[in-house]
């Protein structure tokens, strides 16, 4: 009898697979906002508004007035972190209240609500280390690994359950994962970056040490290299006839351009806060966009039934 009603319960509430498409988007919406009032938090001098952690000071887990302008930026942002987790929370609720449930998505839907604490917990981490360069990257680094996630979560709702096939020739797929780390690695250097230059987030934060002008050069050179082989993607991809993937390619390579002028200008004219925070954004737009060039070489198609086995007859005959 309880098997029976829970079962009933379960089919009370479905949860249809839009809404839930839709909660996986909001939860990737979320995270990429996160990562850019986080920006807010470094280019505003604001990392130490709440000089502690978990609590903004030592008596009190909210700002107070004495903390100014910039506790308030610095508690909004942790505010925040909870309406992501909440997001993150109904996805995990609506996978769980699907019917059937969907394989697969629930590794994904906790992994991204697990990743929100834990990115937190480095967060809290930076603050107790006087907004130390290294990790304050990590912290970056922890918020882009989150967003593949939710984006992984997002394109697989929109899949059916069958088997993974290619949609491009084997060198093509091991050339667009070698673009893909070529990006994660683009926006690992962008963090050395940042560590050098002259947002800190708090006028008494240290730098990491980095010659800015050297790295930023490296940081140029892999970006170079990124647009090189996402030019050869687009190209290759148009040449064996895979229009889906070629269109990605084409969103990547736009994106990575925009990137690249905003990375630019914002050198050339020392860092202005305001394209700082646009390049931030970029980061997370490159790395969706990468992922979805890597998702535009394969697809699932539906799982069919199972082949019926083979006559007893035929078996005997066959071993024979």
């Amino acid at each position: 009898m309880r098997r029976i009603r829970s079962v009933k319960r379960s089919v009370r509430f479905p949860v249809s697979p839009t809404l839930l498409r839709r909660l996986a988007f909001a939860s990737i919406i979320a995270n990429v906002a996160i990562v850019v009032t986080g920006g807010a938090v470094r280019l505003t001098a604001s990392g130490l508004g709440c000089p502690t952690w978990p609590r903004c000071t030592d008596e009190s887990y909210t700002t107070t007035s004495e903390m100014g302008v910039h506790g308030v930026i610095e508690f909004g942002n942790r505010l925040l972190t909870f309406a992501v987790g909440i997001i993150a929370l109904a996805v995990v609720l609506a996978v769980l209240a699907q019917v059937p449930r969907r394989r697969g998505l629930l590794p994904l839907a906790v992994g991204v609500l697990f990743g929100i604490p834990a990115q937190a917990v480095i967060g809290g981490v930076t603050v107790l280390t006087n907004l130390n360069p290294w990790v304050v990257g990590l912290h970056f680094l922890a918020s882009m690994v989150v967003i593949a996630a939710a984006y992984a979560l997002w394109r697989r709702t929109g899949e059916p359950d069958g088997p993974v096939t290619p949609t491009v020739p084997a060198p093509l797929r091991t050339l667009a994962r070698i673009t893909t780390v070529v990006s994660a690695s683009v926006l690992v250097v962008g963090t050395w970056v940042t560590g050098s230059g002259p947002h800190a987030g708090d006028q008494g934060a240290a730098r990491n040490g980095l010659d800015p002008e050297s790295i930023s050069q490296v940081h140029a050179d892999g970006v170079f290299l990124l647009i090189g082989l996402s030019v050869a993607l687009f190209f290759a991809f148009r040449a064996v006839g895979a229009a889906r993937a070629a269109r990605a390619a084409g969103v990547l390579l736009a994106v990575e351009l925009g990137q690249g002028v905003i990375g630019f200008v914002q050198y050339f004219t020392h860092l202005p806060a305001v394209l700082v925070a646009a390049h931030m954004l970029g980061s997370c737009l490159v790395l969706l966009a990468t992922l979805g060039v890597l998702w535009a070489t394969r697809e699932r198609r539906p799982a069919g039934p199972p082949a019926p086995a083979a006559p007893a007859v035929e078996r005997v005959g066959a071993a024979a």
